[in-house]
């Protein structure tokens, strides 16, 4: 399905858009709405949203460079993550607004999102969603407060990933325990970055140089994650 535009966004874009995938049959469906990479909005966070669509989940993912692009926005993004607030966390809640607001949905609506968008996944968890998977994504600031009051969260990390501080993983569980948050975070020994990627990024050099650092596909651990994402969504969205 093509791009779509979901609207202005109050705190938000002025122009906010989005990729849709409707899944097949009769409705209505669970909402999930899907947060990308720092790379944007490509055809790999699409196909992810295509395989939540094909597992019953009317699936919305927000162009957060929506405004100016990747390289106008990465910057600003960046900022609000580490910030906990800003226009991406609106531009997230619209997309949640979206969903609630068609007849094909049911209204129970869950958060996903990878690398960048993991980390505002999380940020989104205590804001009026069902459940919410977490991929590589980095922990807020104040991890305890940010988190308190969230859904349940299903979060899977890599211990190859160069991008993340060692120990992860084991700080986010404990916190959830901590705020009894009901939770199934899983590290991948096998995994690096961006392991739920279906395919590396750019020309053939820097495919090696991401296999080099550990970025990119690694299909058997990417297996289990889906199966535990899509066994946490139907608990709690369906």
């Amino acid at each position: 399905m093509p791009d779509i535009e979901i609207g202005p966004v109050a705190g938000g874009s002025a122009r906010l858009r989005g990729y849709l995938a409707v899944p097949e049959g009769d409705g209505p469906w669970p909402g999930v709405v899907a947060i990308h990479e720092a790379l944007g909005l490509n055809d790999i966070l699409r196909r992810q949203a295509d395989r939540l669509a094909a597992a019953g989940y009317l699936t919305l993912a927000p162009d957060l460079y929506s405004d100016g692009g990747a390289a106008r926005c990465v910057v600003g993004t960046f900022r609000a993550l580490l910030a906990g607030h800003g226009k991406p966390l609106a531009d997230i809640g619209a997309a949640r607004a979206a969903l609630l607001d068609r007849d094909d949905c049911t209204g129970r609506i869950g958060v996903i999102g990878f690398c960048m968008g993991g980390g505002f996944a999380l940020l989104a968890a205590p804001d009026g969603f069902d459940a919410a998977a977490v991929n590589y994504g980095m922990l807020p600031r104040h991890v305890e407060d940010a988190l308190a009051g969230s859904c349940p969260i299903v979060a899977s990390y890599g211990r190859k990933d160069p991008m993340l501080p060692r120990g992860t993983a084991n700080k986010l569980t404990r916190t959830l325990v901590e705020l009894g948050v009901e939770h199934d975070v899983k590290q991948y020994p096998d995994a690096g970055h961006a392991f739920l990627n279906d395919a590396y990024y750019g020309p053939g050099p820097a495919q090696q140089v991401q296999r080099v650092l550990h970025v990119g596909p690694e299909p058997e651990s990417a297996v289990d994650a889906w199966a535990r994402i899509e066994r946490f969504f139907a608990r709690y969205l369906t």
